[in-house]
């Protein structure tokens, strides 16, 4: 059985992501582990993204302004690897708890009702994310079957920011209910001490 932990000590296991929360029940260990592993791995793809966007979109105004050429395609190449980025790395600032949070109120209420509070904005978080990644995969889904393309000359399938969009939710969606397992083993833990 694993000891409850207090809240300073969550919140630095929390910006340890090499480091499992101690709260997440046994049984759902591996599949943490895995999903650790993933989301760095996932790190590492949105970092290569973004330094992608950044060489297409330099080379894009180096190539529009010095030789005057048309660069319908490095806009797109562009926003695909920043929606890449963006999406795929959506899980791993989730096992930081990186995403943008109120911590005025975690400092003014007992840990009690702290604990209780952060499983509520992940419950209701679980729940935003898991209809817009089922969205991303209806969307993904119509794109393959009707071979959707952009509206460019260039014409990419649409279904690569839809399959980019669908993977990386569905591991933010996977990583926060590991976070809701933990949060509601921290609480019981908690009452039964």
């Amino acid at each position: 059985m694993t000891r409850p932990i207090e809240t300073e000590e969550f919140v630095e296991a929390a910006h340890r992501p090499s480091v499992l929360d101690p709260d997440i029940p046994r049984w759902l260990r591996p599949v943490a582990s895995v999903l650790m592993q993933l989301n760095r791995l996932m790190l590492g793809v949105g970092m290569v993204a973004a330094l992608g966007a950044a060489c297409v979109l330099t080379s894009s105004v180096v190539s529009r302004y010095v030789m005057h050429a048309s660069t319908d395609w490095q806009d797109e190449t562009a926003v695909f690897c920043l929606v890449g980025a963006t999406f795929l790395c959506a899980a791993y600032v989730q096992s930081m708890r990186g995403h943008v949070g109120i911590e005025a109120l975690g400092g003014i209420l007992s840990p009690q009702v702290n604990r209780f509070r952060q499983m509520v904005v992940d419950c209701v978080s679980f729940a935003f994310c898991l209809f817009f990644g089922w969205k991303s995969w209806t969307l993904l889904h119509e794109a393959w079957v009707d071979k959707q393309t952009t509206s460019s000359t260039w014409g990419p399938p649409l279904s690569i920011p839809y399959g980019l969009m669908s993977v990386g939710m569905t591991l933010l969606c996977l990583q926060i209910a590991v976070q809701i397992a933990a949060d509601g083993n921290r609480i019981l833990h908690a009452r039964n001490r």
